[in-house]
This record gives C-alpha cells, structure tokens and sequence, in this order.
C-alpha cells in the first residue's frame, strides 16, 4: 500500500491542526491503492478546498483526520487560509471555559467570511455540539451545519459530493480514518511517523465537573479485530509509533458482552510486526491493575510511559469530583508501576480551584506533587461546565487566586522537571524523530520527554530511531547528539 498519512501536529494552547502528507515520489498511486481497500477509488480533484480548525484532545483530532480523510476522498484539498476554503471546519472543545471563548470568538470571526463569501460552507463540530444544536443556530445564524462529534454522515447535508457517495461511506469501517494525500506536508514532518488510533469513546465516569459522559456519551469499545487491522494498515504506511485513544481508554472491553480487558488489546496490536513503538491514554486510576502494569513492563513496544490524571491531592477535593479514589490509592499505583518499570515516566492532570478548595487542601495537592515527581503535569484552572454537577454550586474561589494557585504549581514542576532532566545528562536515550524544530531534529524519547538532536545539516533523520547522547537539559526538554547510526 502506498505510504500516506494524516499527521496531526502538537497542540499550542490546545489548538491544533490537521496537515495530510503527499506519497513518495514514485509510490504507486495512493487512491488506487486505497481503494482495493475501501471499495471505489477517490473522485479526481473538483477545485473545490476546505480548511479544518481543532482544539481539544487526541479525539478531537482524530474526528478531525477522519473530516479530512471523507473531503479527500470526493475531491476537496486542503487549504491553510480558510479565506481561500469552500468549506471551514470548527472542531470544539469545551472541557476548559478558555476553550469555549476560543470557539465562540472563531466562530463570530467567520461571520465576515459569511458576508463576503456566503456560498462558503461554515460547520461546527465537537463537543460544544452536543445537546446545543438549537441554541447555536440561534447565537451563530451564519453556519450552515452543525453535527455531533463522529456523526460525519451529516456532512452529506453541505457536501453534495458527500451525499452522492453515501453508499460507498456506509461500507467504511465508522471509526476507522482513512489516509488521504495530495496536501501540503507540515514543514519537517513526513508520512507515517506517528498516528493515533480511538478505541473506546465516550465515558461512563460522571466526574462532577466534566461534560465528556454528555457530549460523546457511554462508553462505546471497538472490536479488537477492527483496531488490530487499522494498525495493521498504518504501520504497512510506514507508521512506527501507534497511541490508543480513549477518554477512559483502559475501560476498552467493559461494555462487551464477554468482557475483555485492555491487557488482551495491548498483547494483540504488540504482536504486529513491524511495529516498534506502542501507547495508550488516557488512563482512570480505577482501572489501572498490576496485571496491566505487568503488560506494560512486559510487552516491547508498550513505551515506559503513564498518563495517568489525578486532578487533586485531597480525598475531600477528590470525592467531591466524584472520582472514585483517594490520593493513597493513586501514589500506590505510581509506586507498584515504578517498581515494574523503573524508567517508567509520568504524567498527570491537575485543577486548582475546584468550589470549595481550602487553602490546606490545595497545599495537599502541592505535597503530593512534590512526592510523585511526575515528568510532566497538566494544569488547568476551574472552571464551571454548564450541564455538569458541578456547575450547580458557587464557583468560590477567585480568579485571581485560582491564577496564584496555578503559578505555584507551575513553579514546583519547573524545579522538579529540571531535576529530573539534568540527572539525565550523559545518558543515551532512544529518540523517534518526527520533525524539525527551529533547524534540529526532533523527537519524543519511549518516555515521551521531547529531545532536539544536533547532527549535521545535510543529516536526515525523519522517521528515524537514533540513540542520542544527552548534553544539555531544561524543565521541558532534552539536547543531545546522535550516538550511533540511525535505524
């Protein structure tokens, strides 16, 4: 099959965009390629261009890769204005207040390009759909479609070539995003490096302050055999590191009617060949056994890393978000995890804030923070969530300290990033290279700590695994130097 692939790049502020890569030169043609497998190959380009518009999590960006993918398919190519698109596609979020305001701002920025343009087609998906359909039409009258997270069949309603193809989607695997090519690649990145693979969608959980469980609804798990022949298809694209997606993802398998456990997913996608690298997140402190920590220190590609989120330091905090655990009981599974893979890094979520935090209970949090020593910790200030429990009472702590408290934090993670990285000066680390930064190679480490190479310029290292010797450390990343011939 010909090496195409959709590269979605790291976020900033949570802001993403999807880029899909062109073949190899001298590749056999990809939509003849794709379409021994998918059924009928692709329509020719129609002129026509679209632009897609992401913040949020890994699902979002695979709903979003999957959009490109269905456009590709009936003739549509990528744009990076959405000035130039005949259709503009917004994939939301509203798990953070910050991430709504981003949305609402896009959206009422799109009102011009309506007036100027109105035969473009605007369109709104994502979280901040579900259950709104209604009160948006009314708040943002100038887009044409509104449609809740995967049900991309709705897009036939403003994609006409869509529509006339509904035969041929209804025969794709739902879940499934197939590669697209003739687009522009981002700046450094090629085919196949990385891709993300969705597992199980929805949430069964009900944190009192989260609105997943009622946006993308209960829990819903992939058949095995379906994700085993997609990353089966993805590394025959070259692809070399696979991350399993789920909002709960070690829940896949509960709602099956012989339940399975993740453990059996892992085991089965660990055996392709030609797979070197293998992630999941992300994880409930629940459902986390030592039979899938034994699998993760077991299995070769499974990477020596944990997402792991905590949220809170305080059992009082913890209960009241409804999430089912204590603080010991999230410390003893770092410390059981640790004990199987002792290069095991970690990283965690963390919300300062939460109605009716006490001072005493944020410095527990602050206290556990500095026990476990994760690599990394995601910070997010709270805020209410309409719809949720939580929105229901008083939102008591001040932004201005909820700021202070998010600060504090930050400035314990720089100090304990720092501490960690430079005990990792003079090490050798195994790095996948996925692209350029700012003239060096760049890569993730198995414990996904981000490390630039310097090689020589004329060096190419794309899609590479080098050995690199670590020379210089900062809180948030690692430099190094190649150690060894690249593979």
């Amino acid at each position: 099959m010909a090496s195409r692939s959709i590269i979605p790049l790291r976020a900033v502020e949570g802001e993403q965009t999807v880029r899909v890569v062109a073949p190899e030169s001298g590749a056999p043609h990809a939509e003849t390629a794709m379409s021994a497998v998918h059924g009928p190959a692709p329509l020719p380009a129609n002129g026509k261009q679209f632009h897609i518009w992401t913040i949020g999590c890994q699902m979002n960006e695979a709903d979003s890769a999957k959009v490109a993918s269905l456009l590709q398919e009936v003739g549509y190519r990528q744009t990076a204005s959405e000035d130039d698109a005949d259709i503009v596609v917004l994939n939301s979020c509203v798990v953070r207040q910050s991430a709504e305001d981003k949305v609402a701002g896009k959206l009422g920025s799109l009102a011009r390009l309506k007036r100027t343009r109105p035969e473009t087609r605007i369109v709104l998906t994502g979280c901040m759909v579900t259950n709104q359909q209604e009160q948006l039409r009314k708040r943002f009258p100038h887009v044409d479609l509104f449609f809740d997270p995967s049900d991309f069949d709705r897009l036939g309603l403003v994609v006409p070539e869509l529509a006339r193809l509904e035969d041929d989607l209804a025969a794709l695997p739902h879940y499934y995003a197939p590669a697209a090519d003739g687009l522009e690649p981002a700046e450094g990145y090629r085919k196949g490096v990385t891709a993300y693979v969705p597992i199980i969608y929805g949430c069964n959980f009900l944190c009192s302050y989260c609105i997943v469980p009622y946006r993308r609804g209960r829990e819903t798990s992939r058949p095995l055999a379906a994700i085993v022949r997609e990353v089966e298809r993805l590394v025959a694209d070259g692809v070399r590191e696979v991350t399993l997606l789920g909002q709960t993802v070690n829940a896949w398998g509960h709602d099956f009617a012989a339940k399975q456990e993740l453990v059996t997913l892992l085991r089965a996608v660990d055996a392709i060949p030609g797979l070197d690298r293998l992630r999941y997140l992300t994880s409930h402190p629940m459902y986390m056994t030592d039979e899938l920590f034994d699998v993760m220190a077991d299995l070769p590609t499974l990477c020596e890393h944990l997402n792991l989120p905590v949220q809170a330091g305080d059992d009082t905090v913890l209960h009241r978000m409804r999430r089912r655990y204590t603080r010991d009981h999230w410390l003893e599974r770092l410390q059981y995890a640790r004990s199987r893979m002792p290069d095991l890094t970690v990283a965690t979520d963390i919300i300062v804030g939460f109605p009716g935090e006490t001072e005493e209970q944020f410095l527990q949090t602050y206290a556990m923070l500095d026990q476990a020593r994760c690599e990394k910790v995601h910070l997010a200030m709270y805020s209410p969530r309409p719809g949720t429990l939580s929105a229901r009472w008083e939102d008591d702590i001040p932004h201005a300290e909820k700021h202070r408290r998010h600060q504090v934090l930050e400035k314990l993670q720089e100090r304990i990033g720092t501490e960690i990285n430079e005990r990792r000066l003079g090490s050798v680390t195994e790095v996948l290279v996925e692209g350029k930064n700012k003239g060096r190679w760049s890569g993730r480490s198995r414990g996904n700590t981000l490390v630039h190479v310097d090689v020589r310029e004329d060096t190419d290292l794309l899609g590479k695994l080098v050995d690199v010797r670590i020379t210089s450390a900062t809180p948030w990343f690692l430099i190094g130097e190649a150690a060894g011939a690249p593979r």
